[in-house]
């Protein structure tokens, strides 16, 4: 059964982020609100989580996995940004994108790309996720909460609760957040591609 942490939106409990973020260095995966939807999240080298949420997702080995970081300072240790690339970035963060790049050898195998060697990753705009990962001290492996033949994502934390009792350990609420995925671009090719239309204006990148 998940446990339920009700946390202030604007003023997040101390407590709360401490034992939520000693469930994730435990093993355990949560979901939790972000800029644009709920995302399933876990430890960089939790496996097993990254097992469940494929499962709870259906996903295949194609799919990228996000590296939810507090700041650029985090991010650079797990892809490769050009100078001129991360004026670009910088610009849109935080916010609701997600940039697919080129992963450094930080990042396990296991979550690139098959082909193209590369991993997804943002920085959010949501204080609740930003307190989180200044206590965790390392990226949240993440995958935005969007279940398999459902037509909408789920946007209440009961529901999350009540949904996904059995398959996550702790489902964190801090009211309302997105409706909609993150903007996503992929800056692996010559050329940036928009991969996905969402939450992030697409200007800044056309």
């Amino acid at each position: 059964m998940a446990r339920y942490f009700d946390v202030h939106p604007v003023d997040p409990q101390r407590r709360a982020i401490g034992q939520i973020v000693d469930l994730v260095r435990d093993d355990g995966l949560i979901a939790y609100p972000t800029d644009s939807l709920f995302a399933l999240g876990c430890r960089l080298g939790n496996a097993e989580g990254i097992a469940r949420i494929r499962e709870i997702r259906h996903l295949d080995d194609k799919h990228h996995f996000t590296l939810v970081c507090r700041d650029f300072a985090q991010l650079g240790m797990f892809v490769t940004v050009s100078n001129s690339l991360f004026r670009t970035l910088k610009a849109a963060t935080p916010g609701s994108y997600t940039f697919i790049l080129p992963a450094t050898r930080e990042v396990p195998r296991r979550l690139l790309h098959p082909k193209k060697k590369t991993v997804g990753v943002r920085i959010p705009e949501h204080t609740v996720v930003r307190a989180l990962l200044d206590e965790l001290g390392e990226p949240l492996l993440s995958s935005s909460l969007l279940l398999p033949d459902e037509p909408e994502p789920l946007t209440q934390g009961w529901e999350i609760k009540e949904r996904l009792d059995n398959q996550v350990d702790a489902v964190v609420d801090s009211g309302e957040c997105g409706t909609e995925p993150t903007t996503v671009i992929d800056f692996s090719g010559p050329e940036p591609e928009i991969v996905r239309r969402g939450a992030g204006d697409t200007s800044l990148f056309e």
